[in-house]
């Protein structure tokens, strides 16, 4: 069914200060052009617009450097907007721990939930939108049943990708991630911070000549000094 709204919580992407503090390029606006949407969370927002496409809307309120002392973002929460009525709410952050990911889909027929390794499917038997209308109850829900799916994480994921690269230019085989979903999910990146920085709704799809001089103007006006590099280990 329709999808009537989005949550995606991501705050399992922790990282301590000797993370940050172990290359002089983290954390830094020359260096990433950002951190936690630049960083962790690109390989959500790769996901997030592989599974529902590009928002025409974009609202973020990014927290720089709120758990560690660094000049970019640590925190994020965006809300989203899409031309057919769905909205989004996007949580991303490096500071909180026990962290959590969750994954939830509303939609005309149901729930879909994804967290700890499980798809939780909460299937309506009569979508909601005509059981909204149609009902006399004042507070009766629709009939549901309830499907658990078993999923896992392929442990191998990145070097697959690489090998799919790699065997897409030797011999022609079909790639798997084409370049255009790469620049789908920087693009979102970019709004967010953007709209963060201008404290204003972006449109999509983003002005990029404009937000790149908004980054070579953070870039330009750094003054943030790391106090020490802590090598890795």
């Amino acid at each position: 069914g329709k999808i009537f709204r989005i949550n995606w919580t991501i705050t399992n992407w922790f990282r301590t200060q000797a993370y940050y503090d172990s290359g002089e390029w983290r954390a830094t606006w020359e260096g990433e052009g950002g951190g936690v949407l630049l960083n962790q969370a690109p390989h959500n927002m790769d996901i997030f617009q592989w599974f529902f496409g590009m928002p025409s809307t974009v609202r973020a309120f990014c927290a720089f450097g709120k758990y560690h002392d660094i000049e970019v973002e640590d925190d994020v929460t965006a809300y989203l907007e899409y031309p057919d009525g769905k909205t989004v709410v996007l949580t991303v952050s490096t500071g909180e721990a026990p962290g959590t990911n969750r994954l939830e889909i509303c939609a005309d027929r149901g729930k879909l939930v994804v967290e700890n390794e499980k798809i939780i499917f909460t299937r309506a038997e009569f979508p909601v939108s005509k059981f909204c209308r149609t009902t006399t109850s004042k507070y009766d829900l629709p009939a549901v049943w309830n499907c658990e799916i078993p999923s896992g994480n392929d442990p191998a994921h990145h070097r697959k990708i690489i090998q799919n690269f790699v065997d897409s230019i030797i011999d022609g085989s079909p790639i798997i991630v084409k370049a255009e979903e790469g620049i789908n999910s920087l693009e979102l990146a970019n709004a967010m911070l953007m709209s963060s920085i201008e404290n204003k709704t972006i449109e999509l799809p983003l002005d990029s000549a404009k937000y790149w001089k908004i980054l070579e103007e953070l870039i330009k006006n750094s003054k943030f000094k790391k106090n020490g590099i802590i090598p890795q280990n």
